[in-house]
């Protein structure tokens, strides 16, 4: 458990240091080029770890290695793709593509640890990995084929640390930005640590085995899958306060429900509604970013997305885990969401007191 706790903080440690840098690159050259360059990186990292495996001559020091390489590449990639998107589709459309992006991923995470099962029983482990490493080139064709709308780039006549400050002073005097992330980060370390701590639900509480945390998991999957249908529907509303807040609250509410419940059938609806309320929340926040930030800006603001988003994720772990072994995983659940409401509570005071009341495309 040590070492495979290891290599994630090795595969997550770049994120929280090194995606507002990221932002920088990404707001400095091409967005595309970055993107390009990165999942490259991950391509090969891939191609690596399925040749090492396949040898025979895999050893720890190599993972280890080749999750802090493929941290590195998903601390610029991650910033740079969601900036991105931006740039392929219009403004009206972005609360779609947000939806259809979180759909993509949810799918994923639905059906990923699924298929790589499937496989790494058929053909074994190390082809696995060289099918991941393949499955690079169609994405990385694509990307160098797609044609994009044009976007205003930084030209580096001043430093990065200079660029950066800029980009943190922009959040600083913009409300509406400044008040999603500071939600985000709240909802990221304290009510959106579900694996970590089903997976103790499922084993220590509920007694359901692997085959019910796989239940509960796959739960919360297609409850997030919902919930990126439901954003699509509604994007013509655009990233409106009250899918920011109701979807937060929603989210700290479940987590609630979850502390309390002994019961199984209950525990898989309150996963598959936090699910769907999380997808809500974050694609709203999301969309709430990219529409309130000029070009010169969007680099950088969703760097600082992505280093609440991902970057904080072992954070969560970690207060995730220390309230699980102190009061165990319903207690977890249950500091988690009051905590969580709490800084819906927060942030939605501040909103009313905040001077820029009325923000393009939020209200």
């Amino acid at each position: 458990p040590f070492l495979l706790g290891l290599v994630g903080m090795l595969q997550w440690l770049p994120v929280l240091m090194f995606s507002l840098i990221g932002g920088v690159l990404a707001d400095r050259v091409s967005k595309r080029g970055v993107i390009v360059a990165t999942q490259t990186v991950q391509m090969l990292q891939a191609f690596a770890l399925g040749g090492l495996v396949l040898a025979g001559a895999v050893r720890f020091w190599h993972v280890a290695i080749l999750a802090l390489a493929l941290g590195l590449a998903s601390a610029f990639d991650i910033p740079a793709r969601q900036a991105f998107i931006f740039e392929m589709v219009e403004g009206t459309d972005m609360m779609n593509a947000v939806a259809l992006n979180s759909t993509i991923v949810n799918v994923a995470r639905l059906l990923g640890p699924a298929i790589a099962g499937v496989a790494i029983a058929r053909v074994g482990m190390a082809w696995a990995f060289l099918a991941n490493g393949a499955s690079f080139i169609p994405v990385i064709a694509a990307l160098l084929l797609m044609r994009v709308r044009p976007a205003q780039v930084v030209h580096a006549t001043t430093s990065v640390l200079t660029h950066l400050r800029e980009g943190v002073a922009y959040l600083l005097r913009t409300p509406s930005a400044l008040q999603a992330i500071v939600l985000l980060a709240a909802q990221s370390v304290f009510a959106m640590n579900f694996t970590l701590l089903s997976s103790v639900l499922a084993k220590d509480v509920l007694r359901a085995g692997a085959s019910g945390f796989g239940f509960l998991m796959s739960s919360q999957g297609a409850g997030a899958l919902m919930g990126a249908i439901a954003v699509a529907s509604f994007s013509y509303l655009g990233p409106r306060p009250e899918l920011l807040f109701g979807g937060a609250t929603v989210l700290g509410a479940a987590d609630v429900v979850l502390g309390m419940t002994r019961q199984f059938p209950t525990a898989a609806a309150m996963l598959g509604i936090a699910g769907a309320s999380m997808v809500v929340f974050t694609a709203t926040v999301n969309t709430t970013l990219q529409i309130n930030t000029p070009d010169r800006f969007r680099g950088r603001v969703m760097a600082m997305y992505a280093l609440v988003m991902g970057g904080l994720t072992p954070v969560g772990s970690l207060v995730s885990g220390t309230l699980a072994q102190i009061w165990g995983a319903p207690g977890a659940f249950l500091v988690g969401g009051v905590i969580g409401l709490a800084a819906v509570g927060a942030v939605a005071r501040w909103r009313v007191t905040s001077p820029e009341r009325a923000v393009r495309a939020v209200d």
